[in-house]
């Protein structure tokens, strides 16, 4: 079909020509029903326009290899720049020309501009490959879907600068645990030698003498607890997870532990960890594994009900090869009894905190008190956790169906019984979980 612009001077001209001839008001009627239902059906008309929300536009540079550039004397690496524009309600950059970058640079984004008139002062083929990346938007019927999805992204309040990281700093089939394990890193003296010491640990900020020392306390219960606490990755799929205990963890780290109303359709949640406002906007996803009573598969964890809602159940090694997929091939933690997906619902916390420059990083913090909850609850109970960021958001948004910029997950954990063996390494120096090895 080829397709070309059409602009309201031109639809009007057409009625018009139709109005100046000698017909009747039905046949004026049917002229235009004939120019709405026909000519707009192979051209597509642009009423008004204007500029997607945010955009971040950056210049990034590639280097070819040019055969002429090095017998001319040069390094043989010639450089190309490109312009790329990262729009979070788009799935992928967009690269743009000068043309391109002027043209965005004369729209609103929150007033809209009439086609003719943007067209007088600007280039048209650059206004139509805006429209088509999504980077300009109209109010034609043919555009309703990418108009209606920039308007979600517009409601959701982010502050530009978190919803361009958020959105494109996503993996997507990353497979990032093979890729360690190709590379041969397997200790942390693989990585010194790899990449050269890393800055220091401490920090000084003083001569040693001008420092004051100070007590050193009596443990606790609580200090023995947190010294046991060490990242699993060595996990006991023969066992499952009693239902008890799975039951209990849940209440505990993600659980409502009260509810306040406030009104008909409006209550305050509390919890045992901290949530910036008290909103608590992360929920769980969990990929169930190896846990008594419950089949394998993906469920939601209602905090109000304290259930598991089920999302897909599925056979014990499908849901393996989720949890790899999921977990970037991490697999010393793939086989985990139970996997908790830390899922933010962002509009939660931007109901109160609008275009705000910090609830982004408030809500990453969130995450962060729920993980260490988690893992401190599994440690008392005599099972291992673990927690990561490096992880495949898109698969995940997939398979629970998520829109990411409402709802998408920022870390995974999980819990299960240790092996009595530890086949991979565990960073346990005071031998609070594995035995020191007789010499």
């Amino acid at each position: 079909m080829n397709v070309r612009f059409v602009s309201r001077a031109e639809s009007s001209n057409f009625c018009a020509m139709a109005a100046d001839v000698d017909l009747t008001q039905t046949q004026v009627a049917r002229a235009r029903a004939f120019w709405h239902d026909h000519i707009t059906a192979d051209a597509r008309i642009y009423v008004r326009i204007r500029r997607c929300q945010t955009i971040l536009i950056e210049p990034r540079e590639r280097f070819n290899f040019d055969v002429e550039f090095l017998l001319e004397g040069g390094s043989g690496l010639r450089p190309e720049r490109d312009w790329i524009a990262l729009a979070p309600h788009l799935d992928q950059p967009v690269v743009l020309t000068i043309d391109q970058i002027s043209v965005l640079g004369n729209v609103s984004t929150q007033d809209w501009t009439e086609f003719d008139e943007l067209a007088k002062q600007s280039d048209v083929a650059a206004i139509h490959a805006l429209l088509d990346a999504g980077l300009l938007i109209s109010d034609a019927p043919q555009h309703a879907a990418m108009r209606e999805r920039e308007q979600s992204f517009r409601d959701g309040h982010w502050h530009p600068l978190a919803a361009v990281m958020h959105a494109f700093g996503r993996w997507d089939g990353v497979t990032s645990g093979e890729q360690v394990r190709n590379v041969g890193i397997v200790s942390f003296n693989d990585l010194v030698h790899e990449l050269g010491d890393p800055p220091s640990h401490f920090h000084p900020r003083a001569a040693k003498e001008q420092r004051l020392p100070l007590m050193t306390p009596e443990p606790t219960s609580l200090d023995v607890l947190l010294k046991r606490r060490t990242t699993c990755r060595n996990y006991d799929i023969s066992r499952q997870v009693p239902f008890a205990i799975f039951s209990h963890l849940l209440h505990r780290v993600f659980g409502a532990q009260a509810v306040h109303t406030v009104t008909n359709d409006v209550a305050i949640v509390k919890k045992t960890s901290p949530s910036a406002g008290g909103l608590h906007p992360t929920g769980a996803y969990l990929l169930i594994q190896h846990v008594e009573h419950i089949e394998p598969g993906l469920y939601h964890y209602h905090a109000g009900d304290h259930a598991l809602e089920p999302v897909r159940l599925m056979p014990s090694d499908e849901a393996h090869e989720l949890a790899l997929k999921i977990l970037a091939h991490q697999d010393w933690f793939a086989n985990a009894h139970a996997i908790v997906i830390y899922t933010p619902h962002f509009l939660r916390s931007f109901w109160k905190y609008r275009n705000h420059a910090k609830v982004y990083r408030a809500v990453t913090l969130d995450v962060g008190h729920l993980s260490q909850t988690l893992q401190i609850s599994a440690t008392e109970f005599g099972l291992g956790a673990f927690v990561t960021a490096a992880i495949n958001e898109v698969d995940v948004e997939q398979a629970l169906d998520l829109e990411p910029m409402r709802e998408s997950p920022l870390a995974i954990g999980g819990f299960g019984w240790r092996t009595r063996e530890c086949a991979r390494m565990e960073f346990d120096p005071q031998h609070a979980v594995w035995p020191a090895k007789k010499s």
